[in-house]
């Protein structure tokens, strides 16, 4: 369904150019749900938003593909991309309030892209904003309503409406659990399982939240400095997980049922402006050889779809 080709999306700052996606390869099949998971600063937000080539003004694909059921959309043109947002890929943008306009109602909201974008009559359009408002576990009762009256999953959920109001075939939802409580959170995750199992929507989750994604997700990209760290079945990734960052990111999560000290990642993440050569994770990693200061993330294969970037395994260490 979609396939990303040795992708590479720069910024242009003041201190020098940014590698925010370097070099990356995905395949995602039809009708799943696809994990996206690193820090802060990782690049996941940029390669979503390269998808939908909703880039800032300072940034570009430098080179690559991405092919959206075979088709090459880094080759159309503007006007072409217009008529595949929304319509074929569909964006819930992280911070649901952000997208909401505060002078308009629920109902409104959720019609106006069918209005704009398709030019359909104002009272068909309302009906269909009602019927997928009810799709997403929301009522008449909040249809008159306006943005600062619902609550923080109430808007999620109007946001998921609005984005899946034109069935698009790739939905990319960015942190759409941030400043949710936890009860909510999971009622959002199942909400995106059921849309996939009902419309067959292939869904991309881009969070820094690795439990939360691997809740739902049937497979899962790990992305450290513009880079794929490992990727596979999403119970693989976390339950067998090689890289040292995915172990390292497995080892801070919060673990109730088990009295092992919780570490974290020592020192800070990568600065991107000009990397060096070799393994973006070198400096944080326990395991760094002077080989790694060369590594060309040539992935290693460990069972079916299980690749992990990482120089040990290439050697066959572990």
């Amino acid at each position: 369904m979609l396939e990303i080709r040795d992708l590479v999306v720069k910024y242009k700052t003041s201190k020098g150019s940014v590698s925010a996606v370097d070099r990356i390869s995905l395949e995602i099949d039809k009708g799943t749900i696809f994990g996206l998971v690193g820090e802060s600063g990782s690049g996941k937000t940029t390669l979503g938003l390269s998808i939908l080539r909703i880039l800032s003004p300072n940034a570009s694909i430098e080179s690559g593909d991405i092919l959206v059921s075979g088709t090459n959309i880094t080759r159309l043109k503007e006007r072409e991309m217009r008529n595949w947002r929304g319509k074929k890929i569909a964006m819930v943008f992280q911070g649901a309030m952000s997208s909401l306009n505060p002078l308009m109602t629920v109902e409104e909201q959720v019609a106006e892209p069918l209005i704009i974008h398709e030019n359909m009559e104002r009272s068909l359009a309302k009906r269909k904003a009602r019927d997928n408002l009810a799709n997403v576990g929301l009522g008449e009762n909040i249809l008159k309503r306006y943005p600062h009256e619902l609550s923080g999953g109430m808007k999620q959920r109007v946001v998921i409406a609005m984005a899946i109001i034109g069935h698009p075939e790739l939905l990319i939802a960015d942190e759409p659990t941030t400043a949710l409580d936890v009860v909510t959170q999971h009622r959002i995750m199942k909400l995106f399982k059921a849309l996939r199992d009902e419309y067959g929507i292939t869904i991309i989750m881009i969070s820094h939240d690795l439990p939360i994604v691997a809740e739902v997700a049937n497979s899962m990209a790990i992305m450290y400095g513009g880079k794929i760290s490992e990727v596979g079945n999403a119970r693989e990734v976390v339950t067998k997980s090689k890289h040292p960052y995915t172990q390292g990111l497995i080892k801070s999560i919060p673990n109730p049922k088990s009295s092992e000290v919780i570490r974290g990642i020592p020192g800070e993440p990568v600065s991107l402006v000009n990397p060096s050569p070799g393994c973006r994770f070198y400096d944080r990693c326990s395991f760094r050889r002077d080989i790694c200061k060369t590594y060309d993330y040539n992935p290693a294969v460990l069972d079916g779809q299980h690749k992990v970037y990482c120089n040990l395994y290439e050697a066959g260490k572990q």
